[in-house]
């Protein structure tokens, strides 16, 4: 089942159910309002969300069309945004390049970010100054219901209940400057984008495999292919991001967890999912970086692909980044 959230005057707009090939959607707002209502209730409402699916797609005259430039983000805002660092071959790269230290630790490694707005996939994306380093960072994520504190990793499997894809926007000038205070990131790290679709597992068919979503981050940066980027090499499964970061909370329904930047040891071929590490394999190999930062007017497009199915799970983030009114 695919679900997306209508832009209205709430902010946290009206659900919706999505045809498979994204075509065509049917309000469930009678059945549960919006996206978070429905993850309040999900074993209660998630019948009639099924059943209202079926018919969308037994019925090819049902619904109307499905305008990805009028949706929200899934979740507008979400009680919890929790991103991780799940593919190794992205921090090897910043510690070569940077000569940082390695991270010692056999956890995964995690942050909470900003979850009280998440853009829509095709919203202009604004900040203050091209001086601190823009720069997108294509990744997956998951969404769970509520998981009780020290769950283990076998047993959040049944509590994740959508996934999706994300744009986790960084700026890389004030990055090291926070991370030197010892404390998280707070103006590194503003409002991510996330594509028009949130999807069941079961709509991933076989690409939904070891708490995993295997499948292709395909990146462009002004219509040119900036990475193609496979994402087999994730270390942690999203059920032991799930478990790690329960271990000493509980985590309400609607908590988002991301897999970090999706990275392959095989960039020379693949590509990049961020200017970043992009920069980092350009100062490994001529010891300087060449590939800019965003600046204001340029376009980022991110899709994930799966082998064999032509439907795209998520939809398309396609943006613009523009310079904030301060």
């Amino acid at each position: 089942m695919k679900l997306a959230t209508l832009r209205t005057h709430d902010p946290d707009g009206q659900l919706l159910i999505v045809s498979r090939d994204l075509t065509r959607c049917i309000s469930a707002h009678d059945i549960a309002p919006t996206m978070q209502a429905a993850l309040d209730r999900w074993d209660r409402v998630l019948p009639a969300l099924e059943a209202r699916s079926a018919a969308l797609h037994a019925d090819a005259s049902a619904g109307s069309s499905f305008r990805p430039e009028a949706m929200a983000a899934p979740l507008p805002r979400a009680w919890q945004w929790l991103d991780g660092s799940a593919f190794p071959s992205h921090g090897a790269l910043m510690q070569q390049a940077y000569d940082l230290p390695l991270i010692e630790t056999d956890r995964p490694l995690m942050y909470q970010g900003m979850s009280h707005r998440f853009l829509s996939a095709t919203e202009d994306v604004p900040f203050p100054s091209e001086a601190d380093g823009i720069d997108f960072e294509g990744e997956l994520g998951i969404v769970t219901g509520e998981v009780p504190m020290g769950t283990a990793a076998a047993d959040t499997l049944g509590l994740i209940r959508l996934a999706v894809q994300i744009n986790d926007w960084s700026l890389r000038v004030i990055a090291p400057i926070e991370m030197k205070t010892g404390f998280g990131w707070v103006q590194a790290k503003p409002a991510c984008s996330m594509a028009p679709v949130a999807v069941t597992l079961d709509e991933l068919g076989g690409a939904w495999r070891d708490g995993r979503i295997e499948c292709t981050l395909e990146v462009r940066l002004h219509d040119a292919v900036f990475g193609a980027v496979p994402t087999t090499d994730m270390a942690f499964g999203f059920h032991d991001l799930v478990a790690h970061a329960a271990r000493t909370r509980i985590l309400c329904a609607g908590t988002i967890i991301g897999s970090g930047t999706v990275s392959s040891p095989d960039h020379r071929r693949t590509g990049s999912c961020c200017i970043a590490e992009r920069r980092a394999i350009e100062t490994i190999g001529s010891g300087k970086a060449s590939t800019s930062f965003l600046r204001s007017g340029d376009t980022v497009a991110m899709v994930a692909r799966i082998e064999g199915n032509a439907a795209l799970p998520f939809g398309t983030i396609e943006q613009r980044v523009v310079q904030s009114r301060l």
